[in-house]
């Protein structure tokens, strides 16, 4: 433990308890706002590597500002580097692009003789890694099942579709509405909360006896990451 407390050659040496200390708060930060965020968003595009990144890239950008310290020489360094890898790989994932990040933020720390910053950020961004794997975090299971079907009546007329909604599942949402002029009548789409996801084939069955209703199809809803 002498050795990575004193292992740091660059000319202005950290300190590894403030590291860590840093690193740890960066960490706290992002888990608030990526859980705020998990919260608060209502959108129809959901990415749960994007959350996960809310976690991981505070924790990196406190790791590059520490292996930077003032030096502009290694910041633009790191700008080239990056520029090269960005030109190399279109990286579509976000948590993709913090692997990327973190290695370079290893690598820089390696390059600047600053060994127990390599060394915490390995080590720290491995376990949030790990943690976010193991925990799955960011994923949300709001609805069980998709179900589209057709409406042929007045939408006026619909209590009877929402009332045997209502006795299959706990949480029921029209998450589209459309006027088919081809058939005449209205597309609609559910989202649903099964109180029993078991008894599927019978809402399905008991849908289908209603008059009005046509085309009737589902679909297994995952977790909602990456709709």
């Amino acid at each position: 433990m002498d050795w990575l407390f004193r292992g740091d050659y660059a000319a202005a040496p950290t300190s590894v308890p403030l590291l860590v200390l840093a690193l740890v708060l960066a960490f706290l930060g992002g888990q608030a706002l990526a859980w705020v965020y998990m919260i608060t968003h209502s959108g129809l595009s959901y990415s749960r590597n994007f959350v996960a990144s809310l976690i991981v890239i505070p924790v990196l950008t406190a790791a590059v500002m520490t292996v930077l310290a003032d030096n502009l020489v290694t910041a633009f360094g790191m700008m080239a580097v990056f520029a090269i890898v960005r030109f190399r790989n279109v990286l579509r994932d976000t948590l993709d692009t913090s692997y990327i990040l973190s290695c370079l933020v290893i690598g820089m720390a390696c390059g600047t003789r600053r060994y127990p910053v390599a060394i915490v950020v390995t080590v720290l961004t491995s376990a949030i890694m790990l943690y976010i794997w193991a925990t799955a975090f960011g994923s949300r299971h709001r609805y069980d099942v998709i179900l589209n079907l057709h409406w042929g009546r007045s939408l006026a007329e619909l209590d009877e579709v929402r009332t045997l909604f209502r006795r299959h599942s706990r949480r029921t949402h029209c998450a589209s509405q459309r006027l088919n002029e081809a058939y005449g009548g209205t597309d609609l789409s559910y989202r649903l909360l099964l109180r029993d996801p078991n008894r599927l084939e019978d809402l399905m069955k008991e849908l289908k006896t209603v008059t009005g209703i046509s085309r009737v199809t589902s679909l297994q809803a995952e977790d909602e990451s990456e709709v």
